[in-house]
């Protein structure tokens, strides 16, 4: 299967400590490199995963807290000073367009790329961005200020070929891209071969979720039904309900109660409270509820 891998370059909270930097993620799907949030210091973090910042196409950021987007400018900056030319697209909440762009028309004016700032809704579930790999479609969030979450779902790749099969039917190589397309092989003697017989079947798609800084929100469960990999944010445990609920934020066990109740394969959580030194608590209060969790940390990569 080609690559669809998650590196996370941050899963803390607000205050950075000396144990997680603020929220940022990468996605790494077919070697293109796709950012979500963009905390201080995510330009370090991304140096120390070893990824090329050539490859990143897109950053989408959650909300303009800035825990999420203090790391923007930085690593466009950045960017410019290796000579990047490719122009980039920031998808970004409607209210912080004007923030971003005051900050690249003084810091970054001078650049030799463009930075396109695209705005949405995030209100609203919907498609804000198409390639030839994925989608990407928002997850309403409720939080302090307008705030959504990332689903990003893989397109169907081609079928595989049968090598034997072909070379059984003496397939001609310009036919070999129709083929893995679905069309069916026409022999000499006016034969049809079935595409099945010639091929296998293309492989799964998979998909990804991206939920920070939120409220428990059941109502999520139909959007995320039964995706691959659920990123919710469990910035408090159990204990800390109170807390979490004046602060528009999650506990551990609600962020294992929604991944069982949406079916998904596996739940990673993170964005951690400054006031938890070890995050294997939040990790405990999860897994007695939905027993495949992984604690995100930085550094961690996980594939998809």
């Amino acid at each position: 299967m080609e690559k669809f891998r998650l590196h996370i370059l941050g899963c803390g909270s607000a205050l950075p400590t000396s144990v997680h930097n603020p929220s940022a993620q990468v996605l790494n799907i077919r070697e293109k490199l796709y950012m979500i949030d963009c905390g201080e210091g995510t330009q370090l973090q991304f140096r120390k995963s070893k990824l090329k910042f050539s490859r990143l196409t897109s950053v989408f950021i959650s909300h303009m807290h800035g825990d999420h987007c203090f790391g923007l400018v930085g690593i466009i900056s950045t960017m410019a000073l290796l000579g990047r030319t490719a122009d980039i697209n920031v998808f970004l909440p409607k209210d912080g367009e004007e923030i971003v762009r005051a900050q690249l028309d003084y810091f970054c004016r001078d650049i030799p790329f463009n930075v396109n700032l695209v705005t949405f809704d995030g209100g609203e579930e919907r498609m804000i961005f198409e390639d030839n790999s994925i989608t990407v479609t928002t997850v309403p969030l409720k939080h302090r200020i307008a705030c959504c979450g990332f689903l990003f779902r893989e397109k169907q790749g081609l079928r595989h070929i049968n090598r034997e099969m072909c070379d059984f039917y003496g397939i001609p190589a310009f036919m070999i891209g129709k083929i893995k397309n679905g069309e069916d092989f026409v022999t000499e003697d006016g034969e049809t071969v079935a595409n099945e017989r010639i091929t296998f079947p293309p492989d799964p798609v998979r998909s990804y979720a991206y939920c920070s800084d939120t409220i428990y929100m059941p109502e999520l469960e139909k959007q995320l039904k039964g995706i691959d990999l659920l990123y919710h944010e469990a910035t408090f445990c159990n204990e800390d309900v109170k807390r979490a609920k004046e602060t528009y934020h999650t506990t551990s066990g609600e962020a294992a109660a929604l991944a069982l109740k949406a079916e998904v394969k596996k739940l990673l959580i993170g964005h951690f409270s400054a006031r938890y030194t070890d995050s294997n608590l939040l990790l405990r209060e999860c897994r007695s509820i939905f027993r495949n969790t992984v604690a995100a940390t930085e550094g961690l990569t996980v594939d998809i």
